[in-house]
């Protein structure tokens, strides 16, 4: 079955919602006829039986024996039906109108003093019972209504309603289908325009029309998406061509160093040699992969840290005895400034040992013999700042924003002469943004550079 499309859904919710509004708004309005006409019959109705309570005691005070007369020329002055009958404690008549005589009426044994609904002979009425004391007698008055015409106006109302409301819900379906459809038609826009971007123009963008309403924010959130995408297709694209190339080179040394060994090699010597230049290569290359495979799948999030709780200053002793072996071997002055305190992290030893060695090792490469290096740590508001400065080359301001970049290398000469290829810094960069951190750098072209990386301290 064919899922419904958001314009008819929007037209089933509406003409829903549509419905029970008429049906609620019907049945209200039907009640509130009723009770407004019930109400407005009931004022009538005690104005009446004010009207007869009034002469009442007025009569029997001065002439009670013209009590009947007098109750019949006040009737007779109304201009509507007379439903109208008096009586004693006794049950006697004193008077009965003509119509109430007719519909014979009896009065109840107690007033009710609120007007009942009753039929009589298919006539529906209003009536009100009403109770008074007069010089110790009681009497009983009760006035009535017809309500025929009333209910016949009330009926009419109903029949109007009921009749109306599938015109209305026919316009309205109409309406709000057409409605809907306009409504639609700048997301079929986006869709449109949204289809035609491919891997060879995700440089195109969404047009965003400045309406300030959720279609607005939807196109720039598209758009914002497509950045995104555009900036990680673009770099997996360069990480792609980058690592094509870095793996072309020493494959291609390694397939003539065997070339010309299988060629020319006449002794035992000479193929050692050749395969000790071989397993150079590898080594190298076995590193490069490894290195790409880390970040491949730290791109991916399948990477995972096994954090804990980490003392920084042991990670970064360690970290520095290996460097200290580093520095040694290019004549190279180490020195190491690290607090005795305990500075506790939640982090992964192995990464962050990693991180320090990577900073370490960078530092060593580019400080020529005789230069030096010193590694601190220290804590400044909540952050454990580990500090990593040489007097190396240095680095120009052009290169400062791409160093952190994957085989980004500010000197490609003097880079392939140290052995780098441009990724060390990117998984550095990432292992301090994992554990919430970061990494920056100050330098200056001749005089040395100064990596400083700040890692939140566990709160205890």
């Amino acid at each position: 079955m064919k899922p419904l499309s958001i314009r008819l859904k929007l037209t089933v919710w509406y003409i829903t919602v549509l419905l029970a509004s008429l049906s609620v708004f019907g049945m209200a309005a039907f009640f509130a006829m009723k009770k407004g006409i019930e109400t407005t019959v009931d004022e009538n109705l005690e104005e009446q039986a004010d009207g007869i309570e009034e002469l009442m005691g007025r009569v029997l005070q001065e002439e009670p024996a013209r009590l009947a007369d007098e109750l019949k020329e006040h009737t007779a002055l109304r201009e509507q039906a007379d439903f109208s009958q008096v009586c004693d404690q006794s049950g006697h008549w004193i008077y009965r109108s003509r119509l109430m005589t007719s519909h014979d009426l009896s009065v109840p044994a107690r007033a009710s003093y609120s007007a009942y609904n009753l039929e009589s002979r298919g006539l529906p009425l209003r009536v009100l019972v009403r109770e008074m004391n007069v010089g110790g007698d009681k009497y009983r008055i009760q006035v009535a209504t017809p309500m025929d015409d009333f209910y016949g106006a009330i009926d009419r109302f109903k029949w109007v309603v009921l009749l109306l409301s599938p015109l209305v819900l026919v316009l309205a379906t109409t309406g709000g289908y057409w409605l809907s459809r306009r409504a639609l038609i700048p997301v079929d826009e986006i869709t449109h325009a949204a289809q035609e971007i491919n891997s060879n123009n995700l440089t195109k963008r969404l047009d965003v029309s400045q309406s300030g309403d959720e279609l607005q924010r939807l196109s720039e959130t598209l758009n914002s998406m497509l950045e995104r995408l555009e900036a990680s297709f673009n770099r997996i694209t360069q990480f792609t061509a980058d690592a094509s190339h870095e793996l072309r080179t020493p494959l291609a040394l390694m397939r003539t160093t065997t070339e010309v060994s299988l060629r020319t090699s006449e002794t035992v010597s000479d193929y050692r040699e050749a395969q000790e230049e071989v397993l150079g290569e590898l080594e190298k290359t076995s590193s490069l992969v490894e290195k790409l495979m880390l970040l491949a799948r730290a791109d991916a999030g399948v990477e995972s840290l096994q954090l804990a709780p980490v003392n920084l200053a042991d990670c970064l002793r360690e970290a520095c005895n290996d460097g200290q072996v580093l520095a040694d071997a290019k004549q190279v002055s180490f020195e190491q400034n690290i607090d005795s305190l305990t500075l506790a992290v939640e982090g992964d030893f192995h990464a962050l040992h990693r991180l320090f060695l990577i900073l370490i090792d960078n530092a060593v490469k580019y400080t020529p013999s005789g230069g030096s290096i010193a590694v601190g740590l220290k804590c400044n508001d909540g952050f454990a700042v580990a500090e990593f400065r040489d007097t190396g080359i240095g680095i120009i301001a052009d290169d400062l924003p791409h160093i952190f970049d994957r085989f980004y290398r500010a000197d490609k000469a003097r880079s392939r002469e140290f052995g780098g290829v441009g990724l060390g810094l990117s998984i550095a960069h990432w292992v301090a943004e994992a554990h919430r951190g970061s990494i920056g750098v100050q330098s200056t072209p001749g005089t040395g550079s100064v990596f400083c990386v700040r890692l939140p301290l566990l709160q205890t």
